[in-house]
This record gives C-alpha cells, structure tokens and sequence, in this order.
C-alpha cells in the first residue's frame, strides 16, 4: 500500500479489464434522487508526544457481540484535537499518552537476541517481522486461559505485511548492513533474512501497573512467516488449480504472505487476508506458449502476472534450494497437473486464513470458499443465534469489487467459546455461498452469487469455468462475468457495533476525470503537493457504507456514501462537500475499525497527497446510519453533478487523535475489552531510503521509534515499524 506518486503500487493498478459498470456511474443516477448519510464528526486541541513513536496500518473489524456491561457507546467525543504535524514523533491529545511496546526485530523468546538495528541481525524466524499492519486482541486470564474480558493480559495477533524498500529496489535496506544486494541473484543468506520478515505475530502483552509491554519469554509467542506449513481447505482443496510440487494432491501450501487487514472471529481466531501477493512471483518471459496459451493464462493476467513479469524481491534467485524454485511460477515440468513444478504456486495465496492465537498445535487454514483477491480485513454481520453469519471483504485494486460471504450453518451461541476453535471455524467458513455487490442508481444494491450454477458463470465468455473450486479460485473473473460493480480500491471493511451497517474505505483514484465523475465519486479536482507536485482525480478519497435491507443473509442491501476526505482549506462546494475543519480534514483513508466498548469509528491513513501538510494520521467518529444526508449539486464548467453528504461533522463527532512519524502509515487498532488500552500499528516509517545511503544516518527521513528512546541507535536510530499503546493518564476508557 504504497504511497509512492512517482509510481504504482500493486494495489493502485487496474487489471480489471472487464466492462461491467463503475461504482461511479451508478452512484451517480442514485444520489441524485436520494439522501445520504450523516458524517459524524468532531474537533479539539492537541499535543505532541515526542518521548516515544508509533506507527500503524488500517484495521479490521472484530465479530459483533454485545458491548461489555462496564462500558457504553459515546454519544460525544471527550478528547481536544490533535493538530496536524511533520514531526517526527507520535502525536496524541492532551492528557493520553503512547508507549512503544513491540518493534521490528525484538525477540520472541528468551534465547534470541537484543536487536541491535544495524543490520547484522538474524533468526527473523523469533523476531517481530516487519510492516506491522491490521491486528486482534484476545484476552488471556491471569493463569494463562482464553477470557473475552481479559484487560491486563492477552495476544496480539499482528500481520506483517512487507518489507521497506525504495522504489524499485528488490533489497530491504534496513534489515542489510550494506543495504542489501538489488542486482540478481540475490545471495541467499539475504533472501533468507527478508523471507521471514513477512507473515504474522502472535505475542503476550501484559499490563504491569499502569503499562503495557510484550512478554519476551512467552509460551504464547510465535511467528509464521512464507514457509510455515498451512492447510488449503474449503471448495478449492484439492482441486487441480492447487496442486504443486510441494503438494501433490493440493491440500497444503506454504506460509502466508502480504498479509493487510484482519477480523476477529466469533468463536476466537484471527483472520488475515492476503492482498498483494502476486508481486513476489515471476515468469519466464515465454510462459504463455509454454502453457499452451491455455485458461491459466487468462487467471494469471487478470491476477497481474504477465510473463517476464520480476519479482519484487527476486527471491527465487537465491538458490536452487525448493524454498527458492517456489517463487518462479513458470510452467518447467512435464506432468498435466502441475505436481511436478510449481505453476500453480500463484493459487495458494490470496486467501484469509485462520490462526488460532491460543494453540501453537491446530492447524493454520486457508479458507478458499471465501474467494481468491486482494483481500484486506474481514468484517462480520451481527450474530443471530439460529441464523447463518456473513462475513463481509473487500479487494484492494482499482476498478476491483466488494463481496459477502454467507455461510451454510446457522449460527449457534455455544460456538463463542468451542473447546477446537479451528473445527468450529471448518463449520462456518468451508461452506457457504460467496456473493459479489453491485450497486444500483436508486440507492440500492444486490448479491450476486458467484456458483458454477449461475448462467453467467457457467457460459462465461471471459474464462471457461470447470467447477465451483475454479469459481472461487478466479473469484475476480467470475465477478467480471456476473456484472459487478467496479469500485476504486476497497480497503478496509468495518461492522457498526450496534446497526451492523458495513463501512469500506475507498482510498482515493488518481484515474478519476472530469469525463467520468458522477454522482458516487462527483469530485475532480487538481492539487498541488508541495511546491511543483500535480496532483489530479480524486486526491483524497471517500467513506461509503451498506445496510443489509432485511437479514445479513439476504441479497438486497441499500447503500450511501458516508464520508469525503479533503484539505479543511479546499472548496466546500466542489472538493470538501463534508466541510471537514482543520481539527477534521484528512486524505486517504485506509484502515477502519470499530470499537466495541465505545461505538467509536477509527479512521486511520495511508497518504501521499496530503504529506506536505501532516504526516498520516488515525481520526475517531461517530456515524450515522445510511440515508441520512443531503444533496449537494457540483457545478463544473459545462456540467454538473449531483451527490449526498453527510449531515457536517461538528466537533463532537469527528477528531484527528493521532499523527504519526515520518513518511508512516497508520493502520491496525485494537483494545482491551474495557476500552481503556488501544493498541495502534505504525508501518514503515521512513521507508523511502535507498540502498546506497544507508550507511549515512542524516539521509534518513524517520528515525523512529530509536528518536523517542525506543531500542538501539537512539537518536541516529534506524527507523522501525512498531506498535503503540495508547491509554488514558486518569485511566479511563478512549476517547471519553
């Protein structure tokens, strides 16, 4: 999720060539006849915290369950605005204050090592990975057993989503002394140091007197990284689309990768999704004939692998070792299945996986039913006892689609607390009915099943579906075959506590013109970064959200647009139509989530546009419900267009809590179920460092989390992806 503008991140290309309509241009005739929604939003004064940094990646939505007794919805948000910053340091309102608990590279057991964060470090296999991102929090009592209430002691499963590297370069310079080695090959003992840096946590936090801090030693801890061993399981298990060299009969693959946002399940797991994996693989330049021109080539474009395509870190030059060889998924050997190379490595990722965070011995699954894409978070319907549930995704590319999962069991209450929360896990999520939006111009939408049953797929003139395991392994195919709606990257995805009203992020399309804009996405508008920087289409980005019109399960819903991002400064009538303040504005929103204990709306960034006025931030809201905002009419020369927005936000509503360092994204959140610990993710800061400069500290855009005491190197420190725990100095509950 890069923020790069000289180039474009896997997530901000469009391989979705299909003709089907834009979430633009029904949005369009829609809001021209209807209201839309409420911004709730607010203001306040703020603070610098300079002692100790932070740094974060979107959030996913826990399963909605009743909120704790102790704790209550705000209707009104207690906190005095952070002001916007360049600092190099954490920022949070007065009176709160943000530690660093977990780092890049801090040991998970008591035998590793200090990290010494000067690039001779190693056994990243017990270390914090890299590029902390979406993240859960489950309770642990105080003798060590599972506790949905458990606010002193718990885990953290946290995804690390890649690595820092500057533009175009394969090497992670941090991680290197020299900064690494960007010419091919690759030497191994440089793959095998970055390989690990990937994957997910899983790490004790323990709050002793009034602070939080991991547990070094903890029987708890642990890391899967891209060669952890994982199950494939649900319709594609098995199937010829998975078999490989490593499995021959396509029941298991290796590792996860790419992991962005995550979702609690009702019953006590993670799951994490797998979104822009297809960078690390490569094929030859002549792979097309070499597989006979056959149906696999169509996957793999539409999956953004062309042949000669590189690799991001060129890992599979590290060696002829089979850890290396899996990252080539050129057609090399002779069998009809692909049990004999690894052509079919490529459909063993994109999927959410489910982690048990208690047990070390269940198995890790991939859960293929839910469909194949850039998967962020998962968010889940309301829980109806007797009732099927419904988990809600996004894929995170431009001109890509929003989709429902509906299992096949109802939903029982005795599951919340099952004595195999993996088999439970097997009961709700391998089967069920996978489902793609699209939005209509009056304001409301459909499901559409993506089943080998549907006409439209089993005809499909796009791609020649052989079964439901193809269905669901080429789910962005299948999309394109039923008429879904494009949308313009759907990020995160959160459930409203209370309403269960689904919101998604859209971050922002540098694409968008003045031909194309429409009611959904009305504003084309030119900015200027810094001094020269041209920026146009839709800079900032906006907030849309659903409402299921009957039950979850249903295939009818009604949707608005919940929030624009815009510059405080920028014309209300034309490019802040939410009449954000300083105390409010913001560009990109990325990461989203929901507390539990509070109602509150966390809204964290992921920007490039808005970086020569503040560094990235996390805001808090309280939203209303689809349908209850007003129209506004943008006059350009020679058209206009009409859209709905939300009801102003006022200082009660709508707050920046936090900034964050340097070139950083903020992304991942979680609490304590008192409300009282919120635990952010801060990603990559300074990340846009070459590999020629490493070894000169001045030229570093960020040095923290070392700046503000955290770790080695100090002031000269090399900067660090981390977690932050924010809590309240008179020990009260956030944003009250």
């Amino acid at each position: 999720m890069s923020r790069d503008t000289t180039t474009f991140a896997p997530d901000e290309i469009d391989y979705n060539t299909s003709k089907n309509e834009t979430f633009q241009n029904v949005l369009q005739a829609r809001l021209a006849r209807r209201s839309l929604l409420r911004g709730a939003v607010g203001s306040a004064a703020a603070a610098v915290f300079g002692s100790v940094g932070l740094s974060a990646c979107g959030g996913g939505d826990d399963e909605i369950s009743p909120l704790p007794p102790t704790t209550k919805p705000l209707d009104k948000l207690g906190f005095a605005a952070v002001a916007k910053s360049l600092a190099d340091a954490v920022v949070v309102p007065a009176g709160y204050t943000a530690s660093v608990i977990y780092a890049l590279g801090d040991p998970l057991s008591a035998s590793t090592s200090a990290y010494k964060n000067d690039g001779t470090d190693g056994d990243f296999e017990n270390r914090a990975g890299d590029h902390h991102d979406g993240m859960e929090y489950f309770g642990l009592s105080a003798d060590g057993k599972p506790d949905v209430r458990g606010s002193e002691r718990g885990l953290l499963v946290m995804n690390h989503e890649a690595t820092s590297h500057a533009g175009n370069e394969r090497a992670s310079a941090f991680v290197h002394a020299n900064g690494g080695t960007n010419t091919l090959p690759r030497p191994a003992a440089e793959v095998d140091r970055e390989v690990p840096l990937h994957g997910v946590s899983v790490v004790e936090v323990k709050k002793t007197g009034a602070a939080f801090g991991y547990v070094k030693d903890s029987a708890f801890n642990r890391r899967i990284t891209p060669l952890t061993p994982v199950a494939l399981s649900g319709a594609a298990a098995g199937s010829s689309l998975m078999k490989t060299k490593y499995s021959a009969d396509g029941k298991a693959g290796r590792g996860t990768l790419n992991n962005c946002g995550t979702g609690a399940t009702p019953w006590g797991t993670t799951l994490t999704g797998e979104e822009n994996w297809a960078g690390y693989f490569t094929r030859a330049a002549a792979d097309d004939a070499a597989r006979g021109n056959d149906k696999s080539v169509a996957s793999l474009k539409r999956y953004g692998r062309n042949q000669g395509a590189a690799s991001r870190h060129g890992w599979e030059t590290g060696g002829a070792d089979d850890k290396y060889a899996r990252w080539d998924i050129s057609k090399k050997g002779a069998s009809a299945d692909g049990s004999d190379d690894y052509r079919n490595e490529l459909n063993t990722f994109g999927y959410l996986v489910e982690i048990d965070p208690y047990s070390k011995t269940s198995a890790i699954k991939k859960r293929t039913t839910l469909g194949r894409f850039a998967h962020e978070s998962a968010a889940f319907s309301k829980l109806v006892d007797g009732k099927p549930l419904a988990v809600y995704m996004g894929d995170d590319s431009r001109g890509e689609y929003i989709y429902k999962f509906v299992s096949a069991a109802n939903w029982s209450a005795a599951d919340a607390n099952p004595a195999d929360r993996i088999a439970t896990g097997d009961k709700y999520l391998d089967a069920g009915k996978l489902y793609v939006a699209k939005f209509n111009a009056d304001g409301g939408g459909e499901w559409i099943e993506l089943s080998i049953n549907n006409t439209a797929i089993k005809n499909a003139s796009n791609y020649s579906f052989a079964d439901q395991a193809d269905v669901v392994v080429n789910a962005r195919l299948a999309a394109d075959a039923v008429g879904a709606t494009k949308m313009d990257r759907p990020e995160w995805c959160a459930s409203h506590p209370v309403t269960g009203e689904v919101y998604f992020t859209l971050t922002n399309n540098s694409a968008r013109t003045l031909a194309t804009v429409d009611a959904a996405n009305p504003r084309f508008y030119e900015d200027t970064k810094g001094s020269s920087t041209k920026q146009s289409g839709n800079v900032n980005g906006h907030i849309i959200r659903l409402a299921e019109t009957a039950e979850a399960t249903g295939t009818a819903f009604k949707w608005d647009v919940y929030l624009f991002g815009a510059e405080a400064g920028a014309d209300k009538g034309m490019v802040n139509l939410s009449s954000l303040t300083e105390d409010q504005d913001m560009s990109s929103p990325d990461g989203l989530w929901f507390s539990r204990a509070t109602g509150l709306c966390w809204i964290q960034t992921d920007d490039g546009a808005y970086t020569d006025k503040t560094n990235c931030m996390m805001l808090a809201g309280i939203p209303g419900t689809v349908g209850d905002g007003a129209k506004k009419t943008l006059a350009y020369s020679g058209k206009s267009v009409d859209t709905y927005v939300g009801k102003a936000p006022t200082a009660d509503t709508l707050k920046r809590f936090l900034v964050g360092p340097v070139d950083c994204e903020i992304t991942g959140c979680a609490e304590t179920p008192d409300g009282k610990a919120l635990f952010v993710n801060i990603q990559h800061p300074g990340e846009s460092i070459s590999s020629a400069t490493v070894a000169d500290p001045s030229k570093y855009l960020s040095h923290w989390p070392g700046n503000a005491g955290y770790g080695a190197g100090g002031a000269n420190a090399r900067p660090r992806s981390a977690t932050i725990v924010i809590t309240k100095n008179d020990g009260g509950v956030i944003g009250s």
